[in-house]
């Protein structure tokens, strides 16, 4: 294997950490026995640094860069390398929702067409295909549960897509140059 950085991360598709790392889960360290570790991290990502220190948590996060973009175009605000930010779950208020109506209509009559274009809910269906029906006969409302709010207050999983991997740090390895 070709040899690493100490206090490398890198990203490995299998369930432990390899020889010479640990899982980049938040776990404590004793700082006498990772001094060059701790001298590379310090306490950016936890500890008390007097005995122990913490690996960064990568658990349901997203790595991102810190320091300025490289396009001269794009220059997100920086953020110094240790910082935590977003949720995991949200939960969405009034205010935070766009305007929006449910205006639905539904008919008695049995459906006879697959269009929603001036058609209404078909109560039933001549076809499989046909739930749509002209809503000249019988329109009735719609059970109030059908469109009332839902939610109930609770927040939601606000997670982007993924696919799971883990991400190590070397314990041992070259220590850094600064050149």
């Amino acid at each position: 294997m070709a040899e690493v950085f100490l206090g490398q991360v890198m990203m490995t598709g299998f369930g432990f950490a390899p020889k010479g790392f640990a899982l980049s889960n938040g776990q404590l360290l004793p700082v006498g026995q990772y001094q060059a570790l701790f001298s590379l991290l310090g306490t950016r990502y936890g500890g008390n640094g007097q005995t122990n220190f913490q690996l960064p948590n990568l658990q349901g996060r997203s790595p991102m860069g810190a320091g300025a973009s490289v396009d001269p175009a794009w220059q997100p605000p920086p953020f110094p390398i240790g910082t935590v930010s977003g949720v995991e779950h949200v939960t969405l208020v009034g205010p935070e929702l766009a305007a929006h109506t449910h205006q639905v209509r539904a008919t008695t009559a049995a459906g006879a067409g697959r269009s929603a274009v001036n058609a209404g809910f078909a109560a039933s269906s001549l076809h499989s295909e046909s739930v749509y029906a002209a809503p000249t006969a019988g329109l009735i409302p719609l059970a109030g549960n059908t469109v009332a709010l839902a939610g109930g207050s609770l927040p939601h999983a606000n997670m982007q897509p993924y696919a799971v991997i883990n991400f190590a740090i070397a314990l041992s390895g070259i220590f850094p140059s600064r050149s």
